[in-house]
């Protein structure tokens, strides 16, 4: 009569006043086992049904006066028992209409009174005193209680309570009966269900594309129309809008049937009945999606109670061979929670109470079915309407009867804003360990569409773990049993009692999974969260002090944000209480690991909010201790934004909120707790280009460049960090040179043994090496030799950027010579047969640069390491593609027998004159420029020639991109040389588009594309083709070039199209 009722019965909205129960089967069957249980009480219980009521139980009766017979006093129209209290109150009086119990006896009489209306009797009561457990035993024992543990036995409950008194001793048997009652009406309730069926959204198409067959014309006509009101499907089966399919809804159908007015039907997992007229979606009143008729178990049922045509027909029609996978059994029924009172709530008849009343509650089938589950699609599980491990719902143990009334208590001990947020819970099992839905909270007000969306490039940094759980309760520890016997105190207790609990619990290791998991597990996370939203600080701080440690836990900062308690904990950053302000910050920082906490943050103004807790003035030589509060309150929300800022929109919010010049501020402070997570923050961010620049304008980089010297690991990690990603911009490398940073950087390559700040160090050491001047600088450091010893037993974040730095140093020709002398050529070639794509592209660099020099070709050449790059031409990535090509162009050009080295290589060739193919101009560029190098050789010409490189090269001439027009005319240009290329070229349609090359201002495309027309001109054709495009004009102001080269190229043009006009001309004259 508490647990079933809050969780069993199945009761209407409350929004016209209090809720009724429904008149539904399982309603139905309940109250007849609690009338059944009350007449019979008082024959088999006589001395606890004679205990008298804490309150009387009351309710509107449809008995009178004249319905009551001896044993009563009657008055009029009212009546009064003989047995009185101790007080001299009677145990039953009726003042119409409303009747007054006090104790089993008088109850059970009343019903035998009642007769035939002994059900509404019994239905009235209970609608009327919603918690009649409370009222009859009343609301401290269920504190005495709760305080000697819920798993008690009966024997051991009654000798401790002895000395309390007898009254007490028969509250406790009292209580055990009421407890055996609950348990038997669950049980039965939960029979019933698992017995019973539920609807799948393929169950639902299928039985839809059925009854469409109906819709025909002819004598087989059963249905005028059956449709969608959206006939758009999401990933999982279902046409309802996402925040219906919460609540277990399919699907809505418009039916004509031959004979009725239209059906407006709403398809559900607990089956099918009337909605209140959607016609189409988005156009539907809320009211639209009230249940107006019994719920059937499919369509065909309720389409032959509704038309008496299709009932008629439908029985001629072959049904029965249609058959439908229209149901599955339950094959395990999960606990779930029950709405607040005075909170609305749905009927299912046809399965578990409330079940798809939550937002996170999926279908979960049995093991052995292997039966296919059905979830919301991607998007709608990134709005919170999964559950947190985002496949399969989080489960929890939940409270037992006596803990729901605690939870009730605790509402009116906490005021109204936890009272409006407090849930009672209810699971089959009181065990640790068993299946539970856990309550989630509504967030208030929408967000924008866009808000919903992520940085594409922003990677969940979190996958979902599984969940680890003991095999049995006797492998948990001491510390997981104390923890739930604390939240219980948690939940009954007043103020006071919450503010030592909560202490009490700070006693323990709360970073030690098993009690993280504990106050989860016992529904202590709800309290935690709804805590926030009390009026009292210590209770507050002290919720907050436990969240702030167990939202180290993935599982825990999941469930935090599933229950909407990140909103609650972003409403406290505006608190006026400083130690409040600075934990609801830390806790932030902590939840906000994952993709939708971050999101999240933003949606509720969190940013605006933690940006304003950088306001404090943290380079005093001595503070205050309000200015101190200041500081910890910034630093808190310093380690908030690090984490926020991981999102790319959370980014651009900080710099919106005005977060830059404040964290520029704090990098001044000489803590080094304030500094990592403000260094933490800007090197997170300087991965946008607005933040390399505004950290350059605000005069950090002297900062950043200062703490590299800094004695703290983590804090040189993240300067070096910032570094690596601002010195990408050339201002930015000159300013770490000229505040000495280059010197600091190459010190921290000694600490070998930290990976994290090695591959920070070595990244900074690579951008920063861009500059030429820097590499000087670096040489005089002996950062060169250093860093070739770092070329083994490294990960490979370090070697990308190690071989990314020896690829700029090798751009000096003294440093060739250092890498070679230190075995750095044999470590780069070794790494070619990696699979890392960033490090091929730096190693190929690299081997590129180290190859121009003869001796490391050689060195080169001898470990094979030309066919290691030639083969990452087959690497799907493009960036290896162009990387190894542009490698290839001084390998072939220093071997010591370039032709033979090239045709060794069986398919190279082929493979190099297919890449001609590709869409990427980088790649088209280096493939060019190898060719360009293979075909000095005359036989590696002919082979390329037959593999067709003529028509491919022609083919980009009408390419735009000045590089890649460059390597092109030069690749022609050599290409010319072999057989009848150069009229093939001019066949082709290559020489017109590269005249135009000539207008270009890049002088490299001048040089080449003037050499490829002097090798076309050779043919008489592609002669008359450049001179009809105008070629002389420009051909005569590149001969006043200061190349010497290029001069010579664009007059042997001029040239051989003067002799060909002059050929022309005699031919004319004499002939």
């Amino acid at each position: 009569m508490g647990v079933s009722l809050t969780r069993a019965a199945q009761w209407t909205p409350a929004s016209s006043g209090t809720g009724k129960l429904e008149s539904t089967p399982m309603n139905e069957s309940l109250l007849k086992e609690i009338l059944r249980f009350v007449e019979q009480f008082g024959s088999q219980h006589p001395q606890e049904a004679e205990h008298v009521f804490e309150e009387p139980l009351r309710w509107s009766t449809t008995l009178e006066a004249s319905d009551f017979k001896t044993d009563y006093d009657i008055s009029d129209a009212d009546v009064q028992s003989h047995e009185k209290d101790s007080e001299g109150r009677p145990l039953l009086q009726l003042s119409p209409p409303t009747v007054y119990v006090r104790s089993f006896s008088q109850l059970s009489k009343l019903v035998h009174l009642a007769d035939d209306k002994n059900l509404e009797e019994v239905r009235a009561c209970l609608e009327e005193n919603r918690d009649p457990v409370v009222k009859i035993l009343g609301p401290s024992f269920a504190v005495i209680l709760e305080n000697e543990g819920a798993n008690t036995d009966v024997l051991s409950l009654v000798g401790k309570v002895k000395e309390q008194g007898e009254d007490m001793e028969v509250k406790v048997k009292l209580f055990l009966l009421l407890q055996n009652m609950d348990n038997q009406l669950l049980s039965k309730c939960l029979k019933e269900i698992s017995e019973r069926v539920r609807l799948d959204p393929t169950a639902v198409k299928t039985e839809v594309e059925l009854l469409k067959r109906f819709c025909s014309e002819g004598e087989k006509r059963l249905l005028k129309l059956v449709r969608y009101t959206s006939d758009y499907e999401f990933s999982n089966g279902c046409h309802a809008p996402p925040w219906r399919q919460a609540r277990g809804e399919i699907c809505y159908l418009v039916i004509e049937p031959c004979d009725t007015e239209t059906l407006y039907i709403t398809c559900s997992t607990a089956g099918v009945f009337l909605n209140g007229c959607i016609k189409q979606e988005g156009e539907e009143e809320e009211s639209g999606y009230e249940r107006t008729s019994d719920t059937y178990k499919d369509l065909v049922t309720l389409l032959k109670s509704r038309s008496p045509h299709f009932a008629e027909n439908a029985n001629k029609q072959d049904f029965a061979a249609q058959e439908l996978p229209s149901t599955q059994k339950i094959q395990h029924v999960e606990s779930v929670d029950a709405e607040e009172q005075g909170q609305p709530q749905r009927s299912y008849e046809q399965q578990e109470k409330n079940v798809h009343e939550k937002a996170r509650q999926q279908h979960t089938p049995n093991k052995a079915g292997g039966e296919k589950k059905y979830e919301p699609c991607p998007r709608w599980k990134n709005l919170g309407l999964m559950s947190p491990s985002g496949k399969a719902e989080e489960k929890k143990p939940a409270k037992s009867s006596g803990e729901e009334k605690s939870g009730e208590i605790q509402k009116k001990k906490l005021g109204p804003g936890a009272k409006s947020k407090m849930k009672a819970e209810f699971s089959v099992s009181s065990l640790p360990g068993r299946p539970s839905s856990q309550k989630v909270k509504t967030p208030a007000g929408a967000a924008p569409v866009d808000a919903f969306s992520e940085s594409s490039s922003e990677s969940e940094e979190e996958e979902e773990q599984p969940e680890r759980r003991p095999e049995s309760n006797t492998d948990l520890p001491s510390e997981y049993w104390q923890i739930q016997k604390l939240v219980k105190y948690l939940k009954g207790g007043d103020q006071t009692a919450t503010v030592l609990t909560l202490c009490a619990m700070m006693d323990f290791n709360l970073m030690q999974e098993t009690c993280q998991l504990a106050i989860r597990d016992v529904g202590g996370l709800e309290v935690l969260i709804n805590l926030l939203d009390t009026d009292e600080v210590k209770c507050k701080i002290g919720s907050l002090k436990i969240l702030r440690k167990i939202s180290h836990n993935v599982q825990i900062r999941r469930a935090i944000v599933d229950m909407g308690g990140l909103q609650s904990i972003v409403k406290i950053l505006d608190s006026p209480v400083k130690d409040l302000k600075a934990l609801a910050a830390e806790t932030v920082a902590n939840v906000a690991r994952f993709r939708r906490a971050r999101r999240t943050v933003r949606q509720y103004g969190g940013i605006k909010k933690l940006v304003k807790l950088l306001h404090c003035v943290p380079n005093l030589a001595s503070l205050t201790a309000n200015q101190a509060k200041d500081v910890e309150v910034a630093r808190c929300g310093a380690l908030a934004l690090w984490s926020c800022s991981k999102s790319t929109k959370n980014k651009g919010a900080i710099r919106k909120a005005g977060g830059v010049p404040l964290l520029g501020r704090l990098l001044k402070s000489p803590h080094e707790n304030m500094l990592i997570p403000v260094v933490g923050t800007l090197q997170e961010c300087a991965s946008e280009e607005s933040y390399r620049i505004a950290i350059q304008n605000e005069g950090m980089i002297k900062d950043l460049v200062k703490n590299l010297s800094s004695d703290n690991d983590e804090l040189q990690m993240h300067c070096a960090s910032a570094i690596f990603k601002c010195a990408q911009d050339k201002q930015t490398r000159d300013l770490v040179r000229e505040y000495k940073g280059l010197q600091p950087l190459v010190s921290l390559l000694s600490k070998a043994n930290n990976k994290q700040l090695l591959a920070a160090a070595t990244g900074a050491i690579w951008k920063c090496s861009i500059s030429m001047e820097n590499v000087a600088k670096f040489q005089e450091y002996k950062a060169l030799e250093t860093l070739v010893r770092l070329l083994t037993n490294q990960p490979e974040e370090v070697l990308v950027n190690v071989v990314g730095a020896l690829g700029e140093f090798a751009q000096i020709p003294a440093n060739k010579a250092t890498i070679r002398k230190c075995g750095g050529i044999k470590s780069l070639v070794d790494l070619l047969t990696g699979t890392n794509q960033a490090l091929l592209v730096n190693v190929t660099k690299a081997v590129g640069a180290c190859a121009t020099d003869k001796d490391n070709m050689a060195i080169i050449d001898q470990l094979d390491g030309v066919r290691l790059v030639w083969s990452l031409l087959k690497n799907p990535s493009a960036d290896v593609q162009s990387s190894a090509a542009w490698a290839l162009c001084p390998c072939i050009q220093n071997a010591k027998d370039a032709g033979e080295m090239v045709r060794s290589l069986v398919g190279g060739l082929e493979l190099i004159v297919n890449l001609l193919k590709s869409t990427n101009n980088e790649v088209l560029a280096s493939i060019c420029a190898a060719i360009a190098k293979i075909a000095k050789d005359k036989e590696n010409l002919a082979v390329l020639t037959d593999h067709g490189v003529v028509p491919l090269l022609a083919k980009l001439t009408n390419t735009t991109d000045d590089r890649l027009r460059r390597h092109l005319a030069e690749a022609i240009g050599h290409c010319c040389i072999w057989g009848s290329n150069r009229a093939s070229f001019g066949d082709a349609g290559a020489v017109a588009p590269l005249v135009r090359y000539l207008k270009s201002k890049d002088k490299a495309v001048h040089q080449s594309t003037a050499m490829a027309l002097y090798q076309l001109s050779k043919d008489p054709n592609n002669c008359i083709t450049m001179h009809g495009k105008g070629v002389v004009k420009p051909l005569i102001h590149i001969m006043g070039s200061d190349d010497e080269t290029l001069q010579e190229a664009a007059a042997g043009c001029v040239r051989n199209i003067r002799l060909l006009a002059l050929a022309n001309r005699k031919a004319q004259l004499f002939y």
